[in-house]
């Protein structure tokens, strides 16, 4: 709730600004007002797991990783954290913006999208803990005084890379309410969050960025419409009316959005004339008025009032100075991170022990190509002091005396130009332009080639340890310490031709490389795959064999497999497949036929389909890029000196086609996640191990019968943890640690129900041979499902069955509830209906229909998928012996609509009737002996292509 002095101040500064003065507020760069005593402002400084793009800030892991804790107090202090450093950063520089574009809480329906990373969980409800726990420790648990404003990202229904900014997601309404929506609930409700970005893309078929459910939902979870700011993503508003085409200009783009809730304008950078020019028209001519404009900037002034920025006192975090950035503290809360982010995925004994932990003294081979680095993603800041795995086992094993060799696994090359039969050479001792100008091949000439997968490849210099870049006027150089920007000038495709040359295409800009014949400098330009000049390629060393050998000599072998953050998937880019690129694949066959004691370490944005891998390897892991502590973490995992407490936020799927296509965003009629799906996956939702072995004994409910209302919870579930074995029988001396899962299932409902759903959750630590109680309550919201016939989420009357234990799939107690909650009722067509609020029959009946904007800015209606002749539509139970004998709709297009009724499991003909409007109009559709049986019955609609669809029923007021 906005706090009363600063809803006083901003109100007061409200009344103060001219008109042209409230304009200039509306962009991202707020101009200063020094008549006011108004400084300069932007919306907003980027902290997803740390601070991006300001000079050195603490990393943590990305976001999937800090979800795999299950640890929503170490999230929120990782949040804090984050916080404190920009107070720090803005300490500095008042120009770092304490409205904070953080964190994205999109629900992880795919993990083919390219932004995975940035979410946390494929389950909804545990997304909406995560970043409400991130975001109060963003803003800090002062009542009156913000840390930072928290901004929720992004509103609403995105989860693709491919064409966002034009594709149109599908959001029915279960899908909405029970799946969308809960994500975002709980930040803004609680006040953890003080605002929020709205998404690129279309939302049944309306633009995000004007959609009505902002105001129909984001805005009614605060008491007071000025305490959430909305804001647009970059280049959001000229989306409108260039590439999505909705409206014919900026004045009409940018009329609609502020109408629709948007009060901070991202786009031409800090150029504030395009918006402001535009509204200044739009008001001009009426398609605003002045009052939404007020209300715009009095949103925007009380997020700046919250952080104190008007105050004339000291506050609690106006003390906060630069020195904070990178402290001991953060440094070890980022190791801490790391570690508790890490899962054991597997861990079967070799020879009677299983690999990991590993043995004191041991010499381990450290395989792969993310071994001695420590990658960043596009929303990191400078790392301040990295630790690589290779030095963090290496420390963590010294004083055993323990080792580590290094073997990347990538081929070292040469690469010659064959019309002089000269090498390409490094520019010199810290890079520079690269020329094929060497006789011979020495380190300037040798060039390590890491194949990342689907033709993605880096090459770096050994000489310089620097990666080949696509440098000034096109020019080829060694002076990249690491793949990164918006367009990864690192990123290279080799084409192997039949003779053994190759080619090698710069992706950033298409161009080809060329070695020009003057001089011998290495340049990206025009060509065809044909043109293209031809490299000779020699192998200098395989990689393969390399790490085999290096793998043979060691005690136990830890191969490194996954992603750059910045190459085949990542913001604009969906990843093509689950699969692990071909040569990390290659590399764990070459290293398990070398040495069977061999853990499978997975360092990635997402998870993958390990296929072979998950034979070969009898112990997996798997971390996210974990930030700058990621060697030290991962070695406290890998050491035993940290029990492994992670477990997976999203499901490990076998491959793609245990998936829907990433534009089906229907999880329940495609049967996707978790929650619907009944496909086998490699590693479930949920799960994770611990080296010691701890089991769920005993699970006990209170009551089995209870009343729901909305005012009540519902009975906790007790459960008992024990630890199997002692340490004689290879049990760890140390405690185990349980994260215990409660999962709630119902079979026989009258609405559909998800096959199994995430309920509650808690830990408990177990001493060896001991046992430990603990109790889970079971959320209330876990039961819940959209009525679409009562337009309101519910929990129906009915039984359920509680399932307890250590991941969705593995399940150790079942337990039966009885809910005395709501009964269905039939559908009332005298009252109405809208026609987007069709039933998730379970059949392919409403598959073929699409959700459209019913008027540019309110309402949806239904029309027939643009692939498709024609739609069917089921409405569930209605009472047809209501009406009397003629069933009115509202409809638009040319074409046919017919009405089916089904009683006794028979569809039978009910009436028909032709449309041939463009504007909605009321058609009335005589019924065939609907008022013969007063029993309600199923309704089925049949639009023909062209048609659209709007409201059944009663009497209806069109919004057009």
């Amino acid at each position: 709730m906005t706090h009363g002095t600063d809803a006083a101040t901003a109100h007061h500064l409200l009344d103060q600004l001219t008109v042209e003065e409230k304009l200039s507020l509306l962009h991202q760069a707020n101009p200063a007002i020094e008549r006011l005593g108004l400084d300069a402002f932007s919306t907003g400084t980027e902290g997803l797991h740390g601070l991006s793009w300001l000079g050195e800030a603490t990393l943590f892991p990305q976001p999937v990783g800090l979800a795999a804790s299950w640890d929503l107090d170490l999230v929120r202090r990782v949040g804090e954290a984050v916080g404190i450093e920009v107070r720090g950063k803005h300490a500095g520089s008042p120009a770092v913006s304490l409205n904070v574009w953080a964190p994205v809480v999109n629900p992880l329906r795919h993990p083919l999208w390219g932004r995975n990373e940035e979410g946390y969980s494929e389950d909804s409800w545990l997304t909406g803990l995560l970043g409400c726990a991130y975001s109060w420790g963003l803003r800090g648990n002062d009542p009156v005084r913000w840390r930072t404003v928290p901004t929720l990202k992004h509103f609403l229904g995105y989860n693709n890379e491919v064409d966002r900014s034009t594709t149109n997601s599908q959001l029915r309404q279960r899908v909405l309410h029970e799946y969308e929506l809960p994500a975002y609930r709980p930040a803004i409700e609680e006040g953890a969050a003080g605002a929020a970005m709205l998404s690129y893309n279309l939302v049944n078929g309306r633009p995000a960025h004007v959609s009505d459910l902002v105001a129909a939902h984001l805005r009614t979870w605060v008491a007071d419409s000025a305490d959430l700011l909305i804001v647009s993503d970059a280049a959001a508003p000229t989306n409108l009316f260039v590439s999505e085409e909705f409206f014919d200009g900026p004045v009409a783009a940018h009329a609609a959005a502020l109408i629709a809730g948007v009060d901070s304008f991202t786009d031409n950078d800090t150029n504030t004339e395009p918006t402001v020019s535009a509204m200044r028209r739009a008001l001009a001519e009426g398609l605003i008025g002045i009052e939404h404009v007020d209300a715009a900037v009095l949103r925007l002034l009380t997020a700046r009032a919250r952080t104190g920025e008007f105050d004339t006192e000291p506050h609690q975090y106006a003390g906060i100075t630069a020195d904070v950035i990178g402290s001991p503290a953060h440094r070890a809360l980022a190791r801490e991170a790391a570690a508790a982010g890490t899962v054991l995925l597997k861990n079967d004994p070799v020879a009677g022990t299983p690999v990991l932990p590993l043995a004191p003294a041991s010499r381990v081979a450290l395989l792969g190509p993310l071994a001695d680095r420590v990658l960043a993603d596009w929303y990191s800041g400078s790392l301040i002091a990295p630790v690589s795995l290779t030095d963090g086992l290496a420390t963590a094993l010294a004083d055993t005396g323990g080792g580590v060799t290094v073997a990347s696994g990538s081929d070292l090359i040469a690469l010659r130009d064959p019309r002089t039969g000269r090498y390409l050479t490094s520019g010199g001792p810290v890079g520079g332009r690269l020329h094929a100008a060497s006789d011979t091949v020495g380190d300037a000439q040798t060039f390590e080639m890491t194949e990342w997968g689907h033709g993605h490849v880096t090459l770096r210099n050994t000489a310089t340890d620097r990666l080949v870049t696509r440098g000034a006027h096109g020019y080829l150089e060694d002076t990249a310490t690491r793949v990164g920007g918006w367009v990864a000038q690192e990123d290279l495709r080799l084409l192997r031709h039949d003779d053994g040359s190759v080619s090698l295409q710069h992706r950033g800009s298409g161009l080809w490389l060329h070695a020009d014949l003057g001089n011998g400098a290495i340049l990206a330009q025009p060509a065809t795959e044909a043109t293209a000049d031809r490299f000779g390629l020699r192998v200098l060393r395989s990689g393969l064999a390399h790490a085999a050998q290096v793998a043979a000599a060691a005690d136990t072998v830890i191969v490194t497999v996954g992603n750059d953050p910045h190459l085949g998937g990542r913001e604009t880019e969906d990843r093509p497949a689950l699969a692990l690129p071909e040569h990390q694949a290659e590399l764990v066959g070459a290293a398990a036929d070398a040495n069977a004691h061999l853990a499978l370490l997975v360092i990635s944005s997402y998870p993958f389909a390990l296929g072979g891998a998950l034979e070969k390897a009898p112990a997996i892991l798997w971390s996210s890029h974990a930030g700058e502590a990621l060697g030290h973490g991962l070695a406290d995992v890998l050491t035993g000196a940290v029990e492994p407490t992670g477990r997976l936020a999203q499901t490990w799927w076998s491959g793609e086609s245990d998936l829907a296509d990433v534009l089906d965003y229907d999880i329940i009629t495609s049967a996707s996640t978790y929650l619907y799906s009944s496909a086998t996956p490699d590693f479930a939702f949920g799960h994770g191990l611990g080296y010691a072995r701890a089991s769920v004994s005993a699970a006990t409910l209170s009551a089995s019968r209870v009343r729901w209302t909305d005012e009540t919870g519902l009975t906790p579930v007790t459960v008992t943890v024990g630890v199997n074995g002692d340490p004689g029988d290879g049990q760890p001396a140390g405690p185990a640690v349980a994260t215990v899962q409660l999962y709630v299932a119902a079979n026989a409902h009258r609405l559909p129900f998800p096959r199994r759903r995430l309920a509650g959750f808690g830990r408990v630590s177990v001493a060896a041979g001991g046992a430990a109680e603990l109790t889970i309550t079971l959320d209330p919201a876990a039961l819940m499902v959209w009525d679409v016939t009562t337009q309101r989420l519910i929990v129906e009357t009915g039984e359920y069955e509680l399932l307890v234990g250590r991941s969705a799939e593995s399940i150790d107690h079942r337990l039966l509830l009885h809910v005395d909650g709501v009964s269905v009722a039939p559908r009332n067509p005298v009252a109405g209906f809208g026609a987007d609020s069709f039933d998730h029959t379970g059949h392919s009946d409403t598959v073929r229909s699409e959700l459209v904007a019913y008027t540019p800015l309110a309402g949806t209606a239904v029309a027939v998928a643009a692939d498709a002749r024609r739609a069917r539509l089921v409405y569930l139970t209605v009472d047809l012996a209501a009406l009397a004998g003629v069933l009115a709709v509202e409809a638009r297009g040319t074409g046919r609509i017919e009405l089916e009724s089904r009683r006794d499991g028979l569809w039978s003909p009910l009436g028909s009737a032709e449309v041939g409007t463009l504007d909605w109009q009321t058609v009335s559709i005589p019924l065939e002996g609907a008022g013969t049986n007063t029993a309600p019955a199923d309704l089925r609609v049949t639009l023909s292509r062209g048609v659209q669809l709007a409201f059944l029923g009663g009497p209806h007021v069109a919004l057009s």
